[in-house]
This record gives structure tokens, sequence and C-alpha cells, in this order.
């Protein structure tokens, strides 16, 4: 080809090359399930796919929750199964919480073994007492969808992925005519002698087990079934009954049913699976779980793995995480900001978890089966968490998840016995925890934000009907007083100014669909947080039923003074509806700046805290305690006072002391999620500071650039100049090229697509 032609030939191909879409850069490769694991962050490196309801990880010990009769406090480290500091792993359950402060779960945990047959797990002092082994971090691997590890003792290497509902394990075994499989029916986070109600197992052949077991924990009543299928024939199997003997034995006495025998059933079960192995033979095997039936299990592992390619599961569910990670790409030199910011919302995508089979059958409320039509059911909602800033991350990057949230609360609400929205709900059990009717701010969000494919009017009712539940934790004290007398309720403060919140985002609701018989009530409702403001000191104070303020009273305490998880420094800002007439009340912007000034500034001894489990020194700036969530809007309540750069300059601050990609890198639990979505909502520049406000308050964007991918096809791109570390406020903010005059961001102003610009610079 002659000179000239070729120059022709490039000069038209050029062009198509360099329009031809860059690679999608791999995001899953920022995300740290490990990110958390140490001290308080409760979260566990397992293999789960986003949402899923098999979330399969190593747990490290088996403590028990009680100790000569009384609550064990070392359990609590072990809310999710997994502590980053053991040396020994016990084995794989199937079922976790991310970072909560109170737990449940680990079902149906296996291990590999070799040697000598070992059915007890031991102790973490005397590992070779029992199956559990040793393992080293050096040998861990732990990404989304995907955890290997080392099993020293044993020398056997363990893999596992997993699909919703499936939980793949691969094991990788020396050379043994020993070899194990060991099936711990006991086994339960937060466990207990008498947790285990029942459980059945069915060896169906030589290859495929079923069964169930029913637990008596946070979730009163529940029942989880279980579909096992191995890649190889087991030789033999067996197993042994821990039960406390019954004066009721039946006539099963006449089998010998340790060995061999296809039916088992008692409180207490480990079963072990024989198999001779070759060096480096891989078993591999699946657990389906279902809330219905073993029936649905096996449909279930049919429908979702129905083969043995270890790989491709593990590829399908690492392209499910690039799927919803991609739902935000950002733009930053820095790898460890990716790796915050993907680890975070990695997290914000573990939960809440599917609860229904793939034909949409599920356990309800009620015990019985129901089946999601037109909506997939979920479970896990930690609301007392999750209100704040979750659930908005979903109505923006989740909308279609949310709302189906958004119906498992009303089928929840159809089926309560006693009329209420979820409060803390899991595993079709309301289990109660924590304060408020916090599925109201959830519900009245999306109706606000119009992500309402629901009947809104419906929803809106059963919000109210929930409001109205005086028999419920002070509520008919709180609509005769205005307030929860602190000598009838613990906590009352909080649950006076969390009630006046709930009730507020019913108004706002009730506004959008024109009920004002409804939005007047909830409004006046709304200003009883006035009534435990006490002006002569200038803090939210107990009140009791003849209406003085408590006398003994300590703002700094975080015991037994009206508050949960929170002391009233923290508290007395909690009024996340009106922060302006907040700030009025207590002097204005003369004396609320210097107020809000020394929540970060000042000292919090640890004396104040140390009678309080989940608040601990790395959660705290100051007197801020980042690491509960009470406090998470104040750095923003600077926008509406006369000192707005405050808050970028707080929220740059918070950024890099609570979150990092380390092991130990977040200042707290994460709350199934809540945590990380501060996070992300922070970097990004802007945060919900009142779910069911149609507003998002401006803070300082962490990252260089972004680009939110809407589900609606549009998308929302975040440019930000002058980016540094130094550069953390904010001198100019712009949307779609219109300077913007105060600092908040209208949530639809996202939805319609469009560029946000922010211009940063050293000084305010």
């Amino acid at each position: 080809m002659k000179l000239p032609l070729l120059a022709a030939f490039l000069l038209a191909f050029l062009p198509t090359l360099a329009q031809k879409p860059k690679p999608t850069e791999n995001l899953v490769q920022y995300a740290k399930p490990l990110v958390g694991t140490a001290k308080m962050g409760h979260t566990f490196p397992g293999a789960t796919v986003p949402f899923g309801m098999v979330q399969l990880s190593p747990d490290t010990d088996t403590l028990s929750y009680e100790q000569n009769g009384k609550y064990n406090p070392d359990v609590y480290k072990y809310c999710a199964g997994y502590q980053y500091a053991d040396k020994t792993i016990v084995g794989f359950s199937h079922t976790h919480f991310s970072g909560t402060g109170h737990s449940d779960l680990g079902d149906f945990l296996v291990m590999p073994t070799t040697g000598p047959l070992q059915l007890n797990p031991g102790t973490a002092d005397k590992p070779q007492s029992g199956y559990r082994s040793a393992y080293s971090h050096q040998t861990e691997v732990a990404e989304p969808a995907y955890y290997k590890v080392k099993l020293e003792d044993h020398n056997i290497l363990a893999e596992m992925t997993a699909t919703n509902r499936v939980g793949f394990h691969q094991y990788t075994f020396p050379q043994s005519d020993q070899a194990h499989i060991i099936l711990d029916m006991m086994a339960g986070i937060y466990n207990y002698p008498d947790k285990n109600v029942w459980t059945f197992v069915r060896v169906e052949n030589d290859s495929l087990v079923t069964g169930y077991r029913q637990t008596n924990g946070w979730a009163r009543t529940r029942t989880l079934y279980f579909a096992l299928q191995f890649s190889k024939p087991f030789q033999q199997y067996g197993h042994r009954n821990y039960s406390p003997k019954q004066v009721y034995r039946g006539f099963w006495g006449r089998f010998d049913q340790t060995k061999n025998f296809p039916e088992l059933a008692g409180e207490q079960l480990r079963l072990y699976f024989d198999f001779q192995t070759k060096a480096n033979e891989k078993i591999k095997l699946k657990m389906a779980i279902s809330p219905v039936s073993t029936a649905g299990a096996l449909q279930n592992l049919r429908a979702e793995a129905p083969g043995w390619d270890f790989e491709q599961v593990k590829r399908q569910g690492q392209q499910q995480w690039q799927q919803e990670l991609s739902r935000v790409t950002i733009q930053s030199p820095k790898r460890a900001d990716k790796e915050n910011f993907y680890t975070a919302l990695y997290h914000t995508f573990l939960s809440p978890t599917t609860y229904q089979d793939t034909d949409g059958q599920y356990r309800g409320l009620d015990q019985n089966t129901h089946k999601a039509e037109g909506f997939t059911n979920y479970s896990t909602f930690s609301l007392w968490d999750t209100y704040r800033a979750l659930h908005p991350l979903f109505n923006l990057l989740q909308p279609k998840r949310n709302a189906d949230m958004v119906q498992s609360m009303l089928a929840h609400f159809n089926q309560s016995a006693e009329h209420m929205l979820p409060v803390w709900s899991h595993h079709a059990n309301e289990n109660w925890c924590m304060i408020g009717y916090h599925s109201v701010p959830v519900i009245a969000d999306a109706i606000v934000k119009g992500n309402a494919p629901f009947d809104a009017n419906k929803a809106l009712d059963a919000c109210v009907t929930t409001a109205r539940q005086q028999w419920y934790d002070g509520i008919g004290d709180y609509l005769r007083l205005g307030y929860v007398p602190e000598d009838k309720r613990g906590s009352s403060v909080s649950k006076t100014l969390e009630y006046a919140y709930d009730d507020w985002c019913i108004a706002q609701a009730a506004q959008k669909l024109g009920r004002q018989d409804i939005y007047q009530e909830f409004s006046k409702r709304a200003q009883n947080w006035q009534n435990v403001y006490d002006k002569r000191i200038g803090f939210m104070r107990p009140r009791l039923s003849d209406g003085s303020f408590r006398k003994e009273f300590d703002v700094l305490s975080t015991h037994n003074q009206g508050f949960i998880e929170g002391n009233a420094w923290n508290y007395s800002l909690y009024v996340p509806q009106d922060p302006a007439a907040l700030i009025q009340l207590m002097g204005g912007n003369s004396r609320f700046v210097p107020h809000l000034d020394s929540l970060f500034t000042m000292d919090l001894p640890d004396k104040f805290f140390a009678e309080t489990e989940d608040i601990t020194r790395e959660g705290i700036i100051g007197n801020y305690v980042h690491g509960n969530e009470p406090a998470h809007h104040a750095a923003y309540l600077y926008n509406w006072t006369d000192q707005p750069w405050k808050t970028q300059a707080r929220v740059r601050m918070i950024l890099p002391k609570m979150y990092r990609p380390t092991p130990d890198g977040l200042g707290g639990n994460d709350d199934c999620g809540q945590m990380s979505a501060w996070y992300i909502f922070s970097a990004l520049g802007f945060y919900p500071v009142a779910p069911a406000s149609p507003d998002y308050a401006l803070g300082s964007p962490a990252i260089h650039g972004a680009t939110i991918n809407l589900e609606n096809g549009k998308t929302f791109t975040i440019s930000v100049k002058n980016q540094s570390d130094k550069n953390v406020y904010v001198k100019e903010a712009r949307l779609n090229g219109q300077k913007l005059t105060r600092p908040f961001l209208p949530h639809q102003d996202i939805m319609n697509g469009g560029e946000l610009t922010f211009v940063m610079a050293a000084r305010p």
C-alpha cells in the first residue's frame, strides 16, 4: 500500500478506533470484604452476591451467649461470627449479619477435616481438641462472591462462592483414608444451649441430604430448610445427638441411629460424612437454603446452581457485583479512594437480604407460606440504622429494589398480629430491637421522592396505624403528654425525638398525597421534640410524668440518661426535620455554632461510655460519636447557619478518620450498611439530612469526579475542580451551569440527569 493510501486509511479509521468505548474498569478488585472485621467492625468476609439470602463465611469461634446464667460480654465480638485476630476457624456457615450490634443466624456450619474423626469444635486455647483448624491471613483471600483459606491443621484448601440462595464449597484435600466433612447443626451465632428448638435431617441418597432447624433467638421462632449435595458419594455417614435426655423417647431406640441411618431428629445434632481422597482431590458441595421447605431448597439448588463448575459460579457472582458496583463510577488518582468507595458500596449492597424461594414463596410473619406477587420479598431490616442513609441511597441507586423492600414491609404489616410495620425484623420475625417506628421514613422517603410503584395511600395508612399504637413503647404517654416520660420508659428523650421525626415524615407523605387531615395531625405531633428541650441548660433532657425535668442528669454520659447509643450533647442536635427551628430555640447562630463546634473539638473521657457496649473509642472524634448513628447528620447542620463552610471541613475530616481500606478500617459497626452509606453520600458531596425531604445538604466531595448511572437510563455527573487533600472548601457549586445560591440539592434534579460541578479551594 502506498503511503498516501495508508494515510487515507488511517484517517478514515482512527476516529472509529478513538470512539470505541474503553473496557469497563474492574470495580470488584477495589471492594474489600475484610474491611471492618476487626474490633467493632462486625462485618463478615465471606462469599455472597448482592442482597443474597446465602452469606457464606468463616466463623472463628463458638462462644456461648450465656455464661454462668448471665450474658457473656465476650460474645459481642462475634456478631458476624468472624474475628480477624482469631487464629483458628471453626467452620463455614451460610447465614450472617453484616455490622450489627446484636446477632443471630450462623446456620448449617460445614467443616472439612482429615485424620481421626472429631465432632467437637474444640476451643481456641486447645484447638487440637476439636475439629477447628489454624489458619493464616497469608493464605486468606476475600473478594466479592469468593473466599479462600488454607486450613493448616488438615492441609485442606477451602474455597467458596455463592448464588443468591446457594453456597458453593470447594475443598482440595490431601491424600487421606480419613477425610471427613462435618455438618454441625448445633453451631450458631449468639448461641446458647437451648437455642435449637429442633433439627431434622434426611439422607436422601449417597450424595444428597435435606433437613431443617428451628431456633429460638433474636428471632423467636425461626425455621430454615436446606438441601446439601456432594459432588462425590460419601462412603459412610453418621451423627452424634447431644440433646438432653427426654423422659419420652418413643420406639426409635430399636434402631442404631448413630451410623448410616437416613432419618435423624433432635435438638442438638452433629453429622459427619466420610471419604477417601487422593492428593489434591477436590470435593465440592452445594448448600441451598429455603424459608419454606426442603422441596423449596432443592428447587433453589437446581435453578441457581445445576452444575459443578465452581469457577463459572464464582465468575457469575463477580459479574453481578460488577454490575451493581457500576451504578457509580468514580475518578481518583488514589487507589485507596477507590478501595474505600467500592468497599463502602459493597457493604451497602449486602442487606436487606432476599427472603423467598425462586418461585416467590416465603415464610411470613404469621409463620404461614405466602407468595410475593409482583415484588421480591426482603428480610433483615435494621431500620433504626438504615432509614438515615441506606434507604435514601437505594432511592437513588436501587429504586426498584427499595420499592420492593417497602412492599416487603407492607406485607409484614398485613401479617402482623400487632398491626405494626417492621421495627427490626429478620427471617419472618419481628425482634423489636431499638426504638422508633422507622419503617415510616423509608416509606415516606419513597413516596416524597416519587419512587412509589405501590399503593401509596395504603402505605400511608400503615404508617398512621403504626404511629397510633398507644401500647407500643410509650406512645400512649407521648400522645397524652407530648413526650415519653423517663419514669415510665427508658431512653425517653431519644424516643420522643425519634417519634417526632417519624411523625414529620408521615406529614410529608400525607401532604404529597393530598391527605390534609393526616398532614395536620402529624405536623402537630412533629413539634413534640420541643417538649424535652430544657432552655435553662440548653440541652434535651429527660422529663418525668409530672412535667418536671429529671434532676440527676449528666450531658456527657451515655448510660441511663434518657438516650440510646448517645448522650445529650449528640442527641440535642437530633431535629433533622427542622434544624432552623432548633437553631433558633438554642439561641441562634451565635450560640448554636460554638455548641456544634464543641461537639467535634471537646474530649469525651472513656468513663462516659464505659458502660455502653455499642460505643467505643475508635468511633469517636471529640464528643462526636460517628460510630453510632444518632449524630450522622450533625456535620451537615452548619448548612442551616451562617457558616456552611464548616460542614465541608468537618466532612473531609471525618472521612479519613473513620474509613480506611484495612481490617480495622471502620470506626464502629457498619450496621447493615448505614455507616457505609454515609461514606458514599459524603464522598460524592451531599447527604440526606432528613429522609422524606426532597433535598440533600451539600458537603465536600472526596473524589475527583463521579458518574451515577441511574436506573431510569439517565446519568448524573459530578465534576470536581481543583481537588486535593488541602482544598476541602467548596468555592462554588453549579448545577447544569447554574450557580447554586443555597447549599442544597433537590433529589429530582439528580434523577433528571445532568451535571453538578464543585470548584474547590483551600480557604472557605
